[in-house]
């Protein structure tokens, strides 16, 4: 009997439509039947070689199809798939390696060197599998098993044991500070939370496991949509994209890595229905791009472009609503810890304030006071972005990090992973900002994603990072670290009188550096550490 467990989930679909697309990556296009069989080999030799419920499973790779497949492997057999950051050097390989007790890990070849100077170090770590991926770096210390040839040895049939919806799904994020955090949920909870167990307009829940590949059955093959998660899928934003688009039945496109001009030459000649993004940092060169290439490609088959778990500035924003005038722009709140907590839909000629982003709350979320009481609409009060329901079991092995953000109050269990937010008078969120990287400026409180979003929308500005820099007169001064567009650099009489139309005076930047690129983590998230060592060192 299928749960709400996240391989039930997709078997359902691949007995529901089995010879309908489910995956395009480059020159390979799978159905579900075929995706579905892929992934039992590998299920099979996973099982075949030791890995069983409850084990990690690291994924090391580009995106691919085999990534999905090793994900999806992993849930049948009751194993726990671990995501890793490609760009991790070895120090943070050993770390991330070690603190999620790894049995076994899935590799693209190229990053077999970085592999094999930690391997040895972590003693739970015993096989590997290897993705052939053109390179010829030496992994012979590995003693790997090759990716195919595991297929082809094992069984395409299921016959895996009964699993659960208290299963475990695993997800690593880095957040904008600090060594990467493992966060837990039960499969049940991430389904509803940010795998398509609501509906997004309506907020309606799905009432049994079988519902939504029942509809995609009923509506026929015609309905079927072609979603494009841009982000890697070691971001949450590109398994949450592929889990929406198997659960409905749609297809999913891959592109290896993010490159603006080739997701758009994909878009054009697959005939992507709707992009998923990741705030500025996608959104950003993706319209730059889009300006050249706009009289060149059809982009008629794109319905919706989206974005979530990153800022989305309104500047950009507005201009991609002008070079995709038949597409819906969507806007969407959530994180790793807290699931989705609302989304909005961009009304083309209504400008948005700088810096604000407010939408309309999704399920279970509110905004808490100091007092922990839900803040009353419409009275102004600054609180925490919170979320109750489908929430996270907590923090791999940090109980102290999971009572924090994961606390009980009145016996109802929150999340709060600790955004700044406020509830306006029609009941809809504003998001603040992280209240981690806010600075303190003559005692006033300034979020860095405001101003970010103020100088973004000044013609020469290309990219930005805000942090608070020590000043002995206002405790902290904000400071810019600013990519500008090309070889115009504004100075900073210019940003200040720009920004001053559209935030308060204690927030325009006091400071501003101009650097060659501003420097963000791989899932589009801003590198405030960076930032800070960068200001500090610029200022002398």
């Amino acid at each position: 009997m299928a749960t709400y467990n996240l391989a039930d989930l997709f078997e359902l679909s691949v007995g529901a439509f089995p010879d309908r697309r489910a995956l395009i990556f480059e020159d390979r296009r799978f159905t579900y039947r075929e995706l579905g069989e892929r992934i039992n080999r590998l299920a099979h030799h996973l099982e075949s070689v030791g890995v069983g419920s409850g084990d990690h499973v690291g994924i090391y790779s580009l995106n691919n199809n085999e990534w999905v497949e090793a994900m999806y492997a992993c849930y049948k057999i009751r194993a726990i798939p671990v995501n890793i950051n490609f760009r991790y050097v070895e120090a943070e390989l050993r770390y991330l390696f070690e603190n999620a007790d790894l049995v076994a890990l899935v590799y693209q070849r190229g990053f077999a060197d970085r592999i094999a100077a930690v391997a040895d170090e972590v003693e739970s770590l015993r096989h590997f599998i290897r993705i052939e991926d053109g390179t010829d770096a030496d992994d012979s210390a590995l003693d790997p098993v090759e990716y195919e040839a595991a297929l082809a040895a094992s069984s395409p049939e299921r016959g895996f044991p009964e699993r659960s919806p208290d299963d475990i799904y695993l997800l690593y994020t880095g957040g904008t500070t600090g060594m990467p955090k493992g966060v837990m949920w039960r499969h049940e909870d991430v389904f509803f939370a940010l795998g398509g167990g609501h509906d997004p307009f309506t907020r309606e829940p799905v009432s049994s496991p079988e519902e939504l590949s029942e509809k995609a059955a009923a509506a026929g093959e015609e309905s079927t949509v072609l979603m494009f998660p841009v982000p890697p899928m070691m971001h949450g934003a590109g398994q949450f994209g592929c889990f929406n688009a198997f659960h409905n039945g749609y297809a999913v496109l891959l592109i290896a890595r993010f490159d603006p001009e080739a997701v758009w030459r994909l878009v054009a000649a697959e005939g992507a229905n709707t992009v998923s993004i990741t705030g500025d940092a996608m959104a950003r060169p993706l319209a730059e791009t889009l300006e050249t290439l706009h009289d060149e490609l059809d982009l008629s088959s794109v319905l919706t472009l989206n974005s979530t778990a990153a800022v989305f500035s309104p500047s950009i924003k507005e201009q991609l609503m002008e070079l995709l005038p038949h597409a819906m722009i969507l806007d969407a709140i959530g994180s790793t810890e807290g699931g989705m907590n609302g989304m909005k839909i961009m009304e083309r000629g209504k400008r948005e304030p700088a810096g604000v982003t407010t939408v309309d709350p999704g399920p279970g979320s509110t905004v808490l006071d100091d007092e922990m009481k839900p803040v009353v609409a419409g009275s102004g009060t600054v609180g925490m972005l919170a979320r109750s329901g489908n929430v996270p079991i907590g923090y791999y092995k940090d109980p102290e990090r999971t009572a924090a953000t994961f606390p009980v109050v009145d016996g109802v269990r929150y999340s709060i992973p600790g955004d700044y937010a406020t509830i306006e008078d029609d009941g809809r969120i504003t998001l603040l900002g992280r209240g981690s990287v806010s600075i303190n400026t003559g005692g006033e409180k300034v979020f860095p994603e405001e101003v970010e979003a103020a100088l973004k929308s000044h013609p020469d500005v290309f990219d930005v990072l805000v942090v608070g820099v020590p000043d002995e007169r206002w405790g902290e001064r904000v400071t810019a670290v600013v990519q500008s567009r090309g070889d115009t650099r504004p100075t900073i009489d210019e940003l200040a009188a720009h920004c001053r139309t559209l935030i308060a005076g204690y927030k325009v930047p006091r400071a501003v550096f101009f650097v060659d690129e501003v420097s963000r983590l791989p899932n589009g998230k801003p590198d405030y550490p960076w930032a800070k060592e960068t200001a500090l060192a610029l200022a002398g």
